[in-house]
């Protein structure tokens, strides 16, 4: 159904972002071991998609770009001083030149909120309330960058914010996911009369792992599906009250992840090569389910390649608000896919795969060409071989040839670090002086103990 015939002005929209879910780690991507009954029930009565995907298989890039709809190298995201996420205290971060999602949305009268992980700079410039968040509430950062027992590196104590004011140091991380749902409930109560944008981005289940002891007790994977049934449980809870305040049908729902699973603890990729922080389809595509009850039909399944950069121009076309800006925005309106299922064809025709600032492969419809893993170039077609297992480039050397000149383009515009090219299209990433953490590190400080299924994990 087209959204603009549909009752809802204006939808509320919730995003909902887990950190480092793999692409088979729920029951409705076919999953064994991990319990999520909500969310099989959500894509049962919305959209499930199963070539979705992040632009960056790590946090920092996959979230500013998620928020941006550009390409992290656009946004000086390819890199963070020589690291390839952010960490605490580091002078750079998005660049208050940036439009977000909740910038834009605001704009068009919305109410915006992000609870949970930020992960886009921890200095005051760069937090979420300078970026179109009324409210925040959260991390901001990942939940292994605080004070760890028997790590040789020690960051400060791990601080917990509302808005720009840290209000605890070295929070009950057993406890966040819980607290994140109710400072959700809340803006969901405040807000009701809408519209509404609420951001809420899980720590888990990025290692270490933790969950209420409650679903520890009833967990068949361990720590890991402790921590995913709990995030289960959550979004349960955010439905129920969509249905108690008379919300559900005036509300678009989206549950997806930052990027793949690591593979270890636990996780799975369902059966996509690579893992977190690679350039094959495990560390870039994640489950994605949407849910707007009298515009998505139940039970559908999309095989599109959308974006999470698509989100930006998808949510401002929603909102009736222009999401251009004056600026190249590298995402696309997927409404047209998404809601109106008038085709499958997205206005974005390719999407390319950096690991950092070095331009690693190129999608077009189910072609994949990857020029990234030392073996020399490899073409996969992802729609027979989803787990990029069989190289049939000497078979379409065509289709290589037209993917190659996709790629001499993109390094033009976003460069490539493996040719020490720097592109023609990328902006600076944002940049203060005098950068500190935003606690203090003191000896007597507690630390908290890490919590594995494997001895290995990090």
């Amino acid at each position: 159904m087209n959204p603009k015939n549909h009752q809802a002005s204006r939808p509320n929209i919730i995003l909902i972002n887990c950190d480092d879910l793999g692409f088979g780690d729920l029951g409705c991507y076919g999953s064994g071991v991990n319990s999520t009954p909500c969310l099989d029930r959500m894509a049962g009565e919305g959209l499930r998609l199963t070539h979705f995907s992040m632009a960056a298989s790590v946090c920092s890039p996959s979230r500013g770009a998620m928020l941006t709809g550009c390409y992290p190298p656009r946004i000086g995201f390819g890199s963070f001083d020589d690291r390839p996420v952010l960490f605490p205290g580091q002078p750079v971060g998005l660049s208050p030149d940036e439009t977000s999602i909740a910038t834009l949305l605001k704009r068009a009268g919305y109410a915006t909120s992000l609870v949970g992980k930020w992960h886009c700079g921890d200095q005051p410039e760069f937090l979420p309330t300078r970026h179109g968040f009324d409210h925040y509430y959260g991390l901001p950062y990942s939940n292994d960058m605080g004070r760890q027992a028997g790590r040789e590196v020690d960051f400060p104590p791990l601080p917990l914010l509302r808005d720009e004011e840290v209000i605890e140091a070295q929070p009950d991380q057993a406890s966040l996911i819980e607290r994140y749902t109710e400072e959700a409930v809340r803006f969901i109560r405040a807000e009701r009369d809408g519209p509404f944008f609420l951001y809420l981005a899980h720590m888990q289940v990025h290692l270490p792992l933790f969950a209420p002891e409650r679903f520890m007790k009833q967990s068949r994977n361990g720590r890991y599906g402790a921590a995913v049934e709990c995030v289960d449980w959550s979004t349960e809870v955010l439905l129920w009250e969509l249905e108690r305040l008379g919300l559900t049908e005036n509300t678009l729902v989206i549950f997806t992840s930052d990027n793949g699973s690591n593979g270890r603890n636990g996780g799975s990729n369902g059966g996509l090569r690579g893992s977190k922080g690679s350039a094959w389809e495990g560390g870039f595509r994640v489950p994605c389910v949407m849910r707007w009850p009298g515009v998505i039909a139940p039970g559908e399944e999309c095989d599109a390649p959308v974006s999470a950069m698509d989100f930006l121009p998808t949510f401002a076309s929603l909102a009736g608000v222009d999401w251009r800006c004056g600026r190249r925005i590298d995402g696309c309106d997927a409404g047209g896919v998404l809601f109106e299922r008038t085709g499958t064809e997205l206005e974005r025709t390719e999407m390319f795969y950096y690991l950092g600032e070095e331009l690693c492969a190129v999608r077009r419809g189910n072609w994949k060409y990857h020029v990234w893993n030392g073996n020399g170039p490899e073409l996969f077609e992802l729609g027979t071989d989803p787990g990029e297992s069989c190289n049939v480039l000497l078979d379409h050397p065509e289709v290589a040839r037209e993917l190659e000149e996709l790629l001499t383009a993109c390094r033009c515009d976003l460069g490539d670090s493996s040719m020490g090219m720097r592109g023609d299209g990328v902006r600076p990433i944002g940049r203060v002086n005098e950068a500190k953490p935003l606690t203090e590190f003191h000896p007597d400080c507690p630390y908290f103990e890490a919590e594995y299924d494997l001895s290995d994990a990090e």
